[in-house]
């Protein structure tokens, strides 16, 4: 498991990690209204919530974490001070336009179908909810071996998980928009077609019915 330090210093740093923050950030942005407020659920060690708070977003983190939100602390201080970054703990107390959970929050969860509930009671009617998660069709992954021994595992079931610490969990995108209903529907998956052969997360955006 990285240290929020460690963790920080690689995304940071990471060509790939970085370029696909920007473009999760800008698809955040083009979906937000000017002020709009949002949870950043999984929040890491801050980079996003800093960013949206920047652009004039207050911005709500959850971070069960503690090395991670540490860092958070450390890193957004000046936001926190100026109340435009607020940390929340499990209860999440708060309404917002939008939930972002970037760099497979999801994944670490097997069953989603009480976060969406929970989720429900944050997201404002016609709010979204805009997730990253591995995507489990990458083509990237088929030199691994766990790739190739999972595949008829996504294709029967949808999903396959790992015994690992972090117990990541991919599963097909048909498995969040079931585990969403009825409070949200799956409105998009980023990227469409044969180009989501080549990309190593897809974006969910989910509209909070």
């Amino acid at each position: 498991m990285h240290t929020g330090a460690q963790y920080h210093e690689f995304f940071l740093t990471s060509r790939r990690e970085v370029a696909i923050r920007e473009r999760f950030q800008q698809r955040v942005q083009g979906l937000l209204a000017p002020g709009a407020s949002l949870l950043d659920f999984g929040a890491g060690t801050g980079i996003d919530a800093k960013t949206y708070a920047a652009q004039g977003h207050r911005t709500y983190v959850h971070e069960p974490s503690p090395s991670m939100r540490a860092h958070l602390e450390l890193y957004c201080r000046d936001d926190i001070a100026a109340g435009e970054v607020v940390i929340l703990d499990g209860d999440l107390p708060c309404q917002v336009d939008a939930v972002t959970a970037n760099f497979a929050v999801f994944n670490h969860i097997a069953d989603q179908r009480p976060l969406f509930a929970q989720l429900s009671g944050v997201v404002r009617p016609g709010g979204f909810i805009l997730a990253s998660v591995l995507n489990p069709y990458f083509l990237g992954d088929a030199k691994y071996s766990w790739w190739r021994k999972n595949l008829l595992n996504l294709v029967r079931h949808g999903h396959y998980g790992f015994a690992t610490e972090s117990g990541i969990h991919r599963f097909a995108p048909r498995l969040p928009a079931r585990a969403a209903r009825p409070h949200f529907r799956l409105e998009r998956v980023l990227p469409g077609g044969v180009a989501k052969l080549f990309a190593p997360y897809l974006f969910l955006l989910f509209r909070r019915t």
